[in-house]
């Protein structure tokens, strides 16, 4: 049975009368059906009737939707509301605007308003460089979306594609304090994408694009690294490609087995799969057989790819469920590390891949070895701030990997734990310090 997730977390209120011993009937009825019981909580207890708030994580939408019909069906419980975790978390968006300066009396208002902001502007008309200094610039990023290729939603459009975008913002100020804001743009439109975020660049520090969909992602991110002088980061692409890198060189020292020397399939040659192949062959990767939707994209390999996984010691996935059957991962070389990456369902059920992978690791929070990018970008811009720095090299992006594997000491490092939780306060400050030293 799948894993029920907080994503799909529940609230249910539910009336029942005393003698029905309702908390014994709802807990018998909701572990029954499967789901996790993560709060209950007794909010009113009369002689006629006890109500209960039960909170559960259930699978998905329509498991939620089982959970309550099967407290329904007790003769004498009424269910008097179900609340979704989820979008009660995201009422009014996960976002806000403060000040951090107070604004209490006239002088404040002098000093941060008209007239005294007078100066400030004008010193920046007189060095164009003060903007970075006496302004938000020096610490603010945009999160650029055009909402054609969000998680595993595909082209959703700027306006659906926006609680992401703010979620991404929330961890960027979560884990490096760096201050992001969604701009998510009614254009698909390369040209006119290129255009707008050049026109909006003064107002930042850096450019993390953000779920624009392949090729054009790679046209846009070019043209704008050539246009500004702040740094212009496709998190698909190169967060996703560091965080594999940083994975894959911890795995490799478990199973005892050199980057150089091994064969690598992939699944998927999208933004990120592009972006994961050229680094791991920039550090040292010789034998990658890539795959897409209309098959094989390595010249010289004409099979398919369960052919391609006969004696291979690494998969990669990045494009769709169930791709491997369980007779592609046994058929692996021993020592096999299988990163099925497809989300929310990966390429191969990992409970089927680990019964024959030495290491598996999926892109989902509720599994071991998550490759997650907030591994990486906050760190990133953190140092490219710090830094004041304008280009991302190949070598930056490589020592960002490294510092993410080092988080993982060799006591820690074992086939369940082979990157660092993204909770762990050192992966920011050890990313940011690497981008530091290699700009």
């Amino acid at each position: 049975m799948a894993s029920t997730s907080p994503g799909y977390g529940i609230t249910i209120r539910v009336e029942g009368a005393p003698e029905l011993q309702p908390v014994a009937l709802i807990t018998a009825a909701i572990t029954g059906a499967g789901a996790t019981i993560t709060a209950l909580d007794v909010v009113e207890s009369l002689l006629e009737k006890v109500v209960i708030d039960v909170t559960c994580d259930t699978i998905d939408v329509d498991h939620a939707e089982e959970i309550t019909n099967a407290l329904t069906a007790h003769a004498g419980i009424t269910v008097r509301k179900v609340s979704d975790r989820t979008f009660l978390l995201h009422l009014g968006g996960k976002l806000e605007v403060q000040s951090k300066v107070p604004l209490k009396t006239r002088d404040d208002l002098s000093r941060a308003y008209t007239p005294g902001v007078a100066r400030i502007c004008q010193a920046i008309v007189e060095d164009p460089s003060n903007a970075r200094s006496l302004t938000m610039k020096r610490n603010t990023v945009a999160v650029v979306t055009d909402g054609s290729a969000v998680l595993g939603l595909g082209n959703i459009g700027p306006a659906a594609a926006l609680p992401v975008m703010e979620g991404k913002a929330a961890l960027f100020k979560r884990f490096a304090d760096v201050d992001a804001w969604p701009v998510c743009l009614d254009t698909q439109d390369v040209d006119e994408i290129v255009r707008t975020v050049q026109l909006i660049a003064p107002v930042y520090g850096g450019i993390n694009l953000e779920d624009i969909s392949a090729p054009r992602c790679f046209e846009i991110e070019e043209r704008l690294r050539d246009l500004l002088d702040i740094p212009v980061f496709h998190d698909d692409q190169h967060g996703t490609a560091i965080v594999v890198l940083a994975a894959l060189t911890n795995s490799l020292k478990l199973v005892k087995k050199n980057l150089g020397d091994i064969t690598i399939v992939m699944s998927g040659a999208g933004a990120a799969g592009t972006a994961i192949a050229r680094l791991l062959t920039k550090s040292g990767a010789k034998k990658i057989i890539a795959f897409d939707i209309n098959g094989c994209v390595t010249p010289g390999f004409t099979g398919n790819i369960s052919e391609a996984m006969k004696g291979a010691d690494v998969f990669i996935g990045v494009s769709a469920p169930n791709v491997l059957t369980e007779s592609d991962v046994a058929s692996m070389a021993a020592g096999s590390i299988v990163f099925a990456l497809a989300n929310p369902d990966p390429e191969i059920d990992p409970v089927i891949a680990r019964k024959y992978a030495t290491v598996v690791a999926t892109g989902r929070s509720d599994q071991p070895n998550q490759i997650n990018n907030v591994l990486a970008f906050p760190g990133i811009f953190r140092g490219l701030l710090d830094a004041n720095a304008h280009k991302i090299t190949d070598e930056l992006l490589i020592a960002a990997a490294e510092a993410i594997a080092s988080c993982v000491s060799a006591s820690q490092l074992n086939a369940s734990f082979i990157v660092p939780s993204v909770f762990d306060a050192q992966v920011v400050q050890k990313v940011a310090a690497a981008v530091k030293k290699s700009v």
